[in-house]
């Protein structure tokens, strides 16, 4: 994780683990190594991906894949790529950019750029945590949430399903506090 920000309604302690205020809505953040064998490398320095590099480098993610499996009973996975020029990056910026839940859990494994996620707390506050390669988020079904890319503008992310209709956006009326964005 390289950077946690607060809405401007937030106000908080500096004693206040981000980390820890997430895990009690369930969010479960670690780090996990990305795979280390030149094919993969290439693949994560490539900033766009044809079906094919993108099924070699899911299939190079596979050790990933195969403990989600075990633990959690996921199905199946794909990956998004995300860059500069990518020809939809605005409204799919914006898609997600909204606060929303899901029916079911949301899943993400950065394994290449950066990306900001935001969650409002139980108590209302609302944080962005900044994300990038190596970086696992589990959130779990109905907490409130948003992404974002950074100035970066360029990720890449394997989500994982265990029923592809659920990590559908339902729109809150939450309303969204301002973060700076960097």
């Amino acid at each position: 994780m390289i950077g946690v920000q607060w809405g401007n309604a937030s106000t908080h302690t500096a004693a206040e683990d981000p980390v820890a205020l997430l895990a009690n809505l369930g969010v479960v953040w670690e780090a996990l190594a990305l795979p280390e064998h030149p094919e993969a490398l290439a693949l994560l320095a490539r900033p766009t991906l044809d079906a094919l590099e993108q099924e070699a480098l899911l299939r190079a993610l596979d050790p990933v894949f195969h403990r989600l499996q075990a633990e959690r009973g996921y199905r199946e996975r794909d990956l998004v790529v995300l860059y500069p020029e990518h020809p939809d990056l605005e409204t799919l910026d914006r898609r997600f950019g909204g606060i929303h839940r899901h029916d079911d859990e949301e899943v993400r494994y950065i394994v290449d750029g950066e990306g900001v996620f935001g969650f409002v707390l139980d108590d209302g506050r609302q944080l962005e945590l900044t994300v990038e390669a190596g970086d696992y988020l589990h959130i779990p079904a109905g907490v409130e949430n948003w992404f974002r890319l950074n100035g970066l503008r360029r990720i890449k992310a394997v989500r994982y399903f265990s029923a592809r209709g659920g990590w559908v956006p339902v729109y809150s009326d939450t309303p969204q506090q301002q973060f700076p964005h960097a």
